[in-house]
């Protein structure tokens, strides 16, 4: 669940190209990875407004059809589910791009679990398929992701897999609030630690 409690900003991460993709980690017995299908954006949209993403399943619906609808080939590829044990869809990553000037730039979207189904390391396997993805379709180069203050507990997960805060860089449209963001992330990080 995104914390809406504490102050909205925008963090842009990156892992840098050459870094080698850490061991996979499995998901737990009875789930299993799914790619989309035509008809599965209903799912999409129930998962990320799960998590305050969205603030209901039609707004998420209308965001997908309009923005990722029309990349349908490049869906069925780039867009994992995870499914739990009975078929029903529980949690979403997609590997994706954006452009940034005429570079097309390997980035990580709404990366998602339902609450229920988070601290069991679907989350972990979601974000190594997705590195491991990017890595077959995009090649060897630099993979961004951009997040917010909000996600704190998902940037923790992003640190694993070798993704670092960068201070000074974007891609696509997005701002960078480096400077605001960070003063909340070290007390949010150090509060954790203690």
């Amino acid at each position: 669940m995104l914390n809406k409690s504490i102050p909205y900003f925008n963090v842009i991460m990156k892992r840098r190209s050459g870094m080698k993709i850490p061991k996979s980690p499995l998901l737990p017995p009875g789930f299993s990875f799914v790619f989309f299908s035509e008809g599965k954006e209903e799912k999409w949209a129930e998962i990320e407004a799960s998590v305050g993403e969205f603030s209901t399943i039609k707004e998420g619906l209308n965001y997908f059809q309009a923005n990722y609808l029309p990349f349908l080939d490049d869906l069925k590829k780039r867009l994992l589910f995870v499914q739990n044990e009975n078929g029903e869809e529980i949690g979403t990553i997609t590997s994706w791009w954006n452009m940034s000037a005429n570079d097309r730039v390997p980035s990580i979207h709404w990366f998602a679990v339902k609450e229920n189904y988070q601290g069991l390391g679907i989350g972990k396997a979601l974000v190594f398929e997705s590195i491991k993805t990017l890595s077959i379709l995009e090649g060897n180069k630099d993979i961004y992701l951009h997040t917010q203050t909000w996600s704190y507990k998902a940037i923790g997960l992003y640190q694993k897999f070798g993704f670092e805060i960068v201070s000074d860089e974007s891609f696509g449209h997005y701002k960078n609030d480096y400077e605001s963001a960070m003063p909340i992330l070290r007390e949010l990080f150090n509060d954790k630690s203690n």
